[in-house]
């Protein structure tokens, strides 16, 4: 997480707010999109630009929609031109603290997530956890002699997340990769070392080494 991205959003509003002025009539009800003219269709992108912005920023805080409310109710004052009530000064530390440690506590559900999945793979039968925390398994033996780390190999892989989703893959993309095995991650140079020509394997491979 980016640690200025509240502060950020923060000085973003103030910014946007302290170009308004406090009206006394009550706001006029909102036009439909087929209604607006480019004028308000500019006004509502503008509005849509800060709210985006806003959502992002505080994603890392995991607020109640009790809080989002609240949210909404101090960025609706400040627009007004009122007074903040409280000062961000006094309590941006405390919201700075808050998303590091939700983020935290993501980091390490996500971790034992990834160490259940890993000790999963390495119980299939065939599988060889190394000393680095790779899982390797042979699905289709290969034949001759296995690369060195200072050799430059061609491979179709399919890259995908614990779940299961591809992110990345040759086979899809139609074209084999070629690279010199001691120019990726660390998972790839010890794993592929493991491999003779034509063979495919499986590599489950630790954030440590990925």
């Amino acid at each position: 997480m980016n640690r200025k991205s509240v502060w950020a959003l923060l000085r973003g509003v103030a910014v946007v707010a302290g170009g308004c002025q406090k009206k006394e009539a009550a706001p006029a009800a909102a036009a439909s999109p087929a209604a607006m003219t480019e004028e308000e269709k500019a006004v509502y992108a503008l509005g849509a630009a800060i709210g985006q912005q806003a959502a992002q920023s505080v994603k890392a805080l995991n607020l109640s929609p009790a809080e989002l409310e609240l949210l909404k109710k101090g960025m609706a004052a400040s627009l007004a031109g009122e007074k903040p009530q409280y000062d961000i000064q006094q309590y941006g530390p405390k919201l700075q603290a808050r998303a590091e440690a939700q983020a935290g506590a993501a980091a390490a559900g996500e971790k034992q997530k990834s160490a259940a999945f890993r000790d999963a793979a390495a119980a299939e039968s065939g599988a060889v956890k190394t000393a680095s925390g790779l899982v390797y398994k042979t699905l289709t033996p290969g034949r001759g002699g296995s690369p060195k780390t200072t050799d430059t190999v061609s491979v179709h892989y399919h890259g995908t997340l614990p779940d299961g989703k591809v992110f990345d893959s040759s086979v899809q993309r139609g074209q084999p990769a070629e690279f010199q095995l001691n120019q990726v991650i660390p998972c790839w140079t010890e794993g592929v070392q493991r491999m003779k020509v034509g063979e495919k394997a499986k590599l489950v491979c630790p954030s440590e080494i990925a």
